[in-house]
This record gives C-alpha cells, sequence and structure tokens, in this order.
C-alpha cells in the first residue's frame, strides 16, 4: 500500500490501523485520537448507548443539505468523506457511527444554491426552446449564453435532465432580457420557428411558471376551451392537448346536429375566438397611450401579462390600425 492511501494522522482510522492490513501508528496525535475515541466508547457502552445507530435521520438531514450543497462541500463542512455521506443519503449504508449522524445533523443547510449544484433542467430547457420559438438561432443563444452551440442543442432536445444551478441562472438571466423581443426577420430566424413549431415548443408569453415541472404553457390565454383551439387554429400555433380535448368536447355536445348546423356554429365560435383577440390588442394599446404599463393594462382587461403580451405580438399595432 502506497503512502497516499494512508488515512491522514490524527485520524481514528490511522491511529487504529486496520487489522491485518496495517498497524496502529503512534505518533503524538494518532495516539491521543486513539484514546479519545476508546474512551467515548468506553463511556457509550456503560451509559447504554450503541455507538451505530440507524442512519434514517442523517439520511434525511442529509438530503436537505444536499438540495443547495454540493457532495464535496457537505463533506468538508461535516468532516467527513464526501463519498461515504451520499451512500448514506442513498440508503446504502443503513447504520452508521453515532458520531458520524450528530457530525451530520449539525450541520446547517446553506443558504444560497452552490453554483455547481445539480438541479432539476425543466426550466432551463423550456427557457431554451421558447426563445427558439420566437426565432432565436441555436448559434445566438449560444453566444448569449456562453455556450457551445452543441449544448444549446442539447438543453433545448430536453437530453440533460438536469443542470448545474450556475447555468441555470445564467439561462434565467439572458433570457429575461431576450423573452420579450422576438428576433428579427430572417432566414434563420424563420427556420429557428418553424423547428420550434414542429417540436410543438412554447412562446416566452406562454408560460406562469416556467420552472415548475407540473405546468403546462398557456399558448392562447384561454387554453382548455374550444375557443382556444380556435386561437390555435387561427393563428397556426402548434395544437395543444387541452384544447383539441376541449374541442372533441365541443363537438360530442353537437353531436345531433345536422351537418349544416354544425358548420355554422363552427364558422361562429372561429369568428368569435379571432374578433376577441384583435379587440383585446386594440384596448390594451389604448390603455397604453395613457401611461399603463403591461400588468396593469392585463389587470384592467382581465386576462394575464403573459397572454397580454403574446396578443400584442399576434396583432402588431399596424395590424390593428389598417383593421
Amino acid at each position: 500500500m502506497t503512502t497516499d492511501s494512508l488515512p491522514a494522522h490524527g485520524t481514528y482510522a490511522r491511529g487504529n490501523g486496520s487489522p491485518g492490513r496495517r498497524g496502529p501508528c503512534n505518533c503524538g496525535p494518532c495516539h491521543t485520537i486513539r484514546l479519545r475515541v476508546k474512551k467515548r466508547n468506553k463511556v457509550n457502552r456503560q451509559l447504554g448507548r450503541a455507538s451505530r445507530v440507524p442512519a434514517g435521520p442523517a439520511q434525511a438531514h442529509l438530503k436537505t443539505l444536499n438540495q443547495t450543497m454540493t457532495w464535496p462541500q457537505i463533506g468538508e463542512l461535516t468532516g467527513c468523506d464526501h463519498g461515504n455521506l451520499r451512500e448514506i443519503a442513498n440508503g446504502r449504508i443503513p447504520v452508521i457511527l453515532r458520531s458520524t449522524r450528530d457530525k451530520i445533523l449539525a450541520a446547517q443547510p446553506q443558504a444560497i444554491t452552490a453554483p455547481g449544484k445539480f438541479v432539476d433542467a425543466t426550466g432551463t430547457t423550456r427557457r431554451v426552446q421558447a426563445l427558439r420559438a420566437i426565432g432565436y438561432s441555436p448559434a445566438f443563444i449560444a453566444t448569449a449564453f456562453s455556450f457551445s452551440e452543441t449544448h444549446v442543442r442539447l438543453l433545448s432536445r430536453g437530453n440533460q435532465p438536469n443542470v448545474r444551478y450556475g447555468v441555470a441562472v445564467r439561462v434565467a438571466a439572458v433570457f429575461a432580457d431576450l423573452a420579450t423581443t422576438p428576433a428579427a426577420r430572417s432566414t434563420s430566424a424563420t427556420m429557428s420557428r418553424n423547428y420550434a413549431r414542429n417540436h410543438g415548443w412554447a412562446p416566452p408569453a406562454a408560460w406562469d411558471d416556467i420552472d415548475d415541472p407540473a405546468a403546462v404553457p398557456d399558448w392562447t390565454g384561454e387554453c382548455g376551451t374550444d375557443r382556444g383551439y380556435w386561437v390555435h387554429r387561427r393563428q397556426q400555433l402548434t395544437m395543444c392537448p387541452r384544447c383539441e380535448r376541449a374541442h372533441q368536447a365541443w363537438l360530442a355536445e353537437r353531436a345531433d346536429l345536422a351537418p349544416q348546423e354544425l358548420n355554422q356554429e363552427r364558422f361562429r365560435a372561429r369568428a368569435a375566438a379571432g374578433g376577441r383577440e384583435a379587440d383585446l390588442a386594440t384596448d390594451a394599446r389604448e390603455l397604453m397611450r395613457y401611461g399603463v404599463d403591461t400588468e396593469r393594462a392585463a389587470e384592467r382587461l382581465g386576462v394575464t401579462r403573459n397572454h397580454l403580451q403574446q396578443v400584442l405580438i399576434r396583432h402588431p399595432a399596424d395590424e390593428a390600425v389598417a383593421a
């Protein structure tokens, strides 16, 4: 065995040695720690306290620590080997030393997530997809994020279930700057939009909580209704499952109508969906002329800010004037 593989001086492992492998070390620090541990074990036996305890409480606390800290950071904080700590957290070590448990439970969670900590990539993936949906090319996004273009493509395809916290923060910051300004018209912007549409990727304004794994995009502001279905159709938006189901339910309710009557109902529903969005855009711009910001305008008009922003993009000012 090489010297590099030996435990450090001043540790019980070095001071006590390993039967059949190496003898105890008798240097000052090793001798002191060996006597201290043996005395503690003797006291525990006399008090009826087992030297080894179930790892359950420590396992739960390690998972809490790992929400904001990396394993090497937890190892440094507790003074324990981070590889062993990971094994305890994963339930592979069911019984641990009482002293190890006490060290783990004494460690306090870090308030700020470490940049190197892996976190769920849902929000990061959706942000990259949303930027592509409004025309930003992988090359442009890669430059903005200081990533490689290959990394951007992997993120947008959802091939990374987790990303480092520092990466997630950087993506969120750049996304906040770009999300409200669609890319200028160009061949690459058209290709990016078409690619996103073909893959069903939602634009920024479709998300109320882009980081919530359970959230679903609201493309129209009325997704889940038949009106939402017709907005999808009129605006050539990717059809979402909720609107498709709502339209099928709408058809089922009118299953007894004659074909001509059903077509008339369809025409009315389609016209109502288109007219409402154009009117909403016009009303919002009228409010903004008097200094009302987008958030307050959305509140007054009874829609979400994200939906109003998307409506304004779909119905530009020159279109409203022409109407």
